[in-house]
């Protein structure tokens, strides 16, 4: 009896150091976006106590403190950071050595044991994409800013992994709503979390005029005085934009400005009236109208108000991408914009920066150097398609794939519908490699996802409309094709859920994405038959969708659970 009781008790000891093991090595499986390669080391974990140490090579220093200033508040343990040249038994290292050669300048080799952590990449940017891993890698409640419970254990594992795109961006529009330093801080740490690289800020409109110019001071005081219905707007001060493009950098993010011309610049018209062709200044505008403003291309003193916006914000701006814009000029002719950019792409050049603007621009152009930004809600588009055969890198952000700002449904209290709806699936299921005819991945530099502030008032707001898109745009730009998987992805960014709700980032919970609240395992299956779009259902049909039970309130078809019931057809019976 005695034999059998010990038995018993070492089998039951046994499955739960199984089940341990297994809670442990879950993070593995919740990565976003998902590594190139990943292995799992059995049975091993390492667990962060208030002995650890972070050692640093002395040029990534920097990552070394981001690191522990991330760590912290949570633990509440010290993390000093110190430098070293060799590769110590104990703690977390961060090495400029050892990374094998595949993972270029942005990717890392990321290990994980018993002893020690070690993060090797060939420069620091490459080490603070590995960070990003290895926060993931951590209990959700690491991203606190308050103390709390351990233990914090990572799971033992050895990690290759570099970006598909070199460039993967963000962009805010601050010209239809203006938004404080601190909101654009507080999204640029959202950023990087997820890889980003880029951060492309919008900063004029028809609306509003959002930095100083000292050559042109009425565009901050008088241009910048509105918003979209009718707020106080604001602007940034030359100080307040360097701020900015200091803290991106310290996230190893570059800053890209753009002034969008010769249209959208009724806040420049309105601000000048030497600017516009018939010497009267517009009113300011408070609308979301488009394609009705242009600067006047035939007077020289608009080239010389244009060279001075690009030199003061040139000089700010240590990044190598000035964004002109060139979009929706509908009320300047061909040629007046063909004249417009001939004047306006040297400029640029002058002032040490590589022009990138919506791809409309680049017809005027065969410098190969310049970059169009793809936004077209089709597949097929003869300007970006020449510009691709000429030489030309793209930047793919199709309007109806990677705009964060377009509403997820119908319902979707934020955001504009024009380019369609884009769930959370929508925004994943592209390929920006093949996603334009004749634009070949070797022509593709990389994603960026345009989020439009029409509807934007708050921080808030755009937390709502960016998660959970952002993770799966960024998910395009980093991943290696073969590992796209829907049904995997919608997973792991289900499990993002508890980071978010942690760092009080206001996501919106599609239905798509099976959820995971934070309180131990997942949802089972449906014991309800599966939802289906060509079937008629009346009121008290339950059925499951997503991992959870509807019931259908009355009459409907096609009407999808939780997506696309405006008018209430379906009743949410909770995870299953």
């Amino acid at each position: 009896m005695r034999t059998r009781v010990l038995a018993a008790v070492i089998a039951v000891t046994a499955a739960l150091s199984v089940s341990a093991q297994s809670q442990a090595a879950e993070p593995l499986n919740s990565l976003v976006p998902v590594p190139v390669s990943v292995q799992a080391k059995s049975g091993v974990t390492h667990t962060l106590t208030a002995g650890t140490k972070i050692y640093t090579a002395p040029a990534a220093r920097d990552v070394g403190t981001f690191l522990a200033g991330i760590l912290r508040p949570s633990t509440g343990y010290a993390f000093p950071v110190s430098d070293t040249s060799g590769t110590p038994a104990d703690g977390i290292s961060l090495l400029l050595s050892g990374a094998p050669g595949t993972v270029g300048q942005q990717g890392y080799q990321l290990d994980v044991a018993a002893n020690n952590i070690v993060l090797r990449a060939n420069t620091s940017e490459g080490l603070f994409a590995g960070v990003q891993t290895l926060r993931q890698l951590l209990p959700a409640k690491v991203e606190s800013t308050t103390a709390q419970a351990g233990p914090w254990t990572v799971p033992g594992a050895a990690i290759v992994d570099y970006p598909r795109f070199s460039y993967r961006g963000a962009m805010l529009d601050v010209a239809r709503h203006f938004h404080s330093v601190q909101t654009v801080k507080r999204y640029i740490d959202q950023l990087a979390l997820y890889k980003i690289n880029y951060f492309h800020i919008h900063l004029s409109d028809d609306q509003g005029w959002r930095i100083v110019i000292d050559s042109w001071p009425r565009l901050a005081t008088y241009g910048g005085s509105t918003q979209v219905g009718g707020g106080p707007g604001g602007y940034y001060t030359k100080a307040q934009y360097s701020e900015i493009v200091q803290y991106a950098a310290s996230r190893k993010i570059t800053v890209i400005p753009e002034i969008d011309l010769p249209g959208h610049t009724n806040a420049a018209l309105a601000s000048y009236a030497e600017l516009n062709c018939n010497g009267q200044a517009p009113p300011l505008r408070t609308d979301i109208e488009v394609g009705y403003s242009s600067l006047c291309v035939n007077k020289e003193i608009t080239y010389t108000f244009v060279e001075d916006v690009i030199r003061e914000i040139a000089a700010l701006t240590p990044g190598p991408y000035f964004h002109i814009g060139g979009d929706e000029a509908h009320s300047t002719p061909d040629a007046d914009y063909q004249t417009f950019m001939d004047r306006t792409l040297p400029l640029v050049k002058k002032y040490g920066k590589t022009a990138l603007g919506w791809h409309e621009f680049v017809k005027t152009t065969t410098d190969t150097a310049t970059m169009p930004q793809y936004w077209g809600t089709s597949t097929s588009n003869a300007v970006v398609q020449a510009a691709a055969a000429r030489g030309h890198k793209v930047i793919m952000s199709p309007a109806n794939k990677a705009y964060l700002d377009m509403k997820y449904n119908s319902s979707t209290p934020l955001g504009l519908s024009w380019a369609g709806l884009i769930e959370v699936q929508t925004a994943y299921d592209w390929n920006p490699g093949t996603h334009v005819s004749g634009v070949p991945e070797s022509a593709v530099r990389g994603v960026e996802a345009p989020l439009w502030s029409e509807t934007l008032v708050t921080g808030k707001d755009i937390e709502f409309m960016a998660f959970p898109r952002l993770g799966a745009i960024a998910e395009l730009g980093w991943s290696p094709w073969s590992t796209h998987n829907w049904d995997q992805f919608k997973v792991r960014l289900g499990a993002q859920g508890p980071r978010w709700t942690t760092m009080g980032i206001n996501f919106y919970k599609s239905t798509q994405v099976p959820w995971d609240t934070g309180g131990g395992p997942g949802p089972g299956p449906c014991t309800q038959p599966a939802w289906e779009r060509d079937k008629v259902y009346t009121g008290g049909n339950v059925v499951s969708h997503n991992g959870k039970k509807w019931t259908a309130q009355w009459w409907t078809r096609g009407e999808e659970p939780g997506t696309t019931g405006q008018w209430g057809v379906w009743r949410d019976g909770g995870a299953c």
